[in-house]
């Protein structure tokens, strides 16, 4: 889509300065490639020193930015919430292709299925018996859904998603290519020189406007249910385990694995390829930082790093002091010497 500048502000809530408003904008980029007909935006002050050079007709600002500053020829935007501003550009700008909504008929669906209004399922999915897809979703090729299933509106099951039975999906929700919800969790008991599997007949329930990434996989509970709140954003590749809770607003990023029955409360992240062992709490707002494996309760509020997990500034401090270590050594080897000596 092509919008003036004019119209791009009045749709992102910004008040243009300077620049041509009439130019027309088809497209956003970031600070340092956007070409003439581009928008971008300024949103951290590290980027400042790409703006001189800025070829962008139009660069969303902060409101407090000084305009002076900016290149001749370029509109600021000036927004209260820049980031935000920028996004809605890019929505207008870059809309999302409709797909032509229909029924596949090579899509296989149960009897006894309760189908929404204006759904769109695609080729070779399936559905089981007793599902309830609710309406305006869209469910694309090679999806499959097993038995009791429920989702709610507006949600978006990518290609390849399994969904095993049982599950609960609220309104709103996304779930990308590839990954698998409710399968079983890895339990076993060790008897008579064997692994014996634990079954596992609980569900997932998934709440409204939550996002699972790519390739991720959920599993169900042994007995209740796992839960996702509502807001929450999983990531591609993260493994969760069976009867975790998961609050509201939580951020888990890729590569991220999360043992059994531990509790992630609202507001948690949990950065890239973090560890968190079996029935462990992470209070609110607490992040857990990259790479670190934690294995007792995180207090609310704090952030932690390292394996094991320790509060942020203690695990620097730690480090830095090892890094210290072989001078350290040197000198203890020195006055080791000395001391030898002076006792011949």
């Amino acid at each position: 889509m092509t919008l003036t500048i004019q119209e791009l502000a009045h749709l992102c809530d910004a008040a243009p300065q300077g620049g041509d408003l009439s130019a027309s904008i088809h497209s956003a980029a970031d600070i340092m490639t956007a070409q003439a007909g581009q928008v971008t935006v300024l949103s951290d002050s590290k980027y400042k020193p790409y703006l001189k050079d800025c070829k962008a007709s139009a660069c969303f600002v902060s409101s407090e930015f000084h305009t002076e500053e900016a290149p001749a020829g370029i509109a600021m935007l000036l927004s209260k919430d820049p980031e935000i501003s920028f996004l809605n550009a890019v929505d207008a700008l870059h809309p999302v292709a409709k797909i032509d909504r229909q029924i596949s008929p090579h899509a296989v669906i149960a009897d006894r299925v309760t189908l929404g209004d204006n759904l769109h399922i695609g080729p070779f999915a399936t559905i089981g018996q007793h599902c309830s897809i609710g309406a305006d979703c869209e469910i694309h090729a090679g999806v499959h859904i097993g038995n009791n299933v429920k989702i709610g509106k507006h949600c978006k099951i990518h290609p390849n998603v399994v969904i095993y039975d049982n599950t609960v999906v609220g309104d709103h929700v996304i779930i990308h290519a590839g990954a698998i919800v409710a399968a079983d969790g890895f339990g076993y008991k060790y008897r008579n020189n064997q692994h014996i599997k634990v079954p596992h007949v609980g569900n997932v329930v998934i709440a409204d406007h939550v996002e699972i990434g790519a390739n991720t996989c959920i599993d169900r509970g042994a007995l209740g249910s796992t839960t996702i709140g509502s807001g929450s954003k999983i990531d591609n590749l993260v493994q969760l385990g069976h009867n975790n809770k998961v609050g509201r607003n939580v951020i888990i990023c890729g590569q991220s694995g999360i043992s059994g029955s531990c509790t992630i409360e609202d507001g948690a992240i949990l950065a890239g390829s973090s560890g968190i062992a079996d029935h462990v709490k992470i209070g609110q707002q607490a992040v857990v930082m990259a790479r670190s494996g934690v294995s007792q309760d995180i207090k609310p509020g704090t952030q932690v790093w390292g394996s094991p997990a320790k509060e942020r500034k203690v695990a620097w401090k730690e480090l830095a002091a090892l890094s210290k270590l072989p001078d350290l050594l040197k000198k203890f080897k020195e006055l080791q010497e000395r001391v030898t000596k002076l006792e011949q």
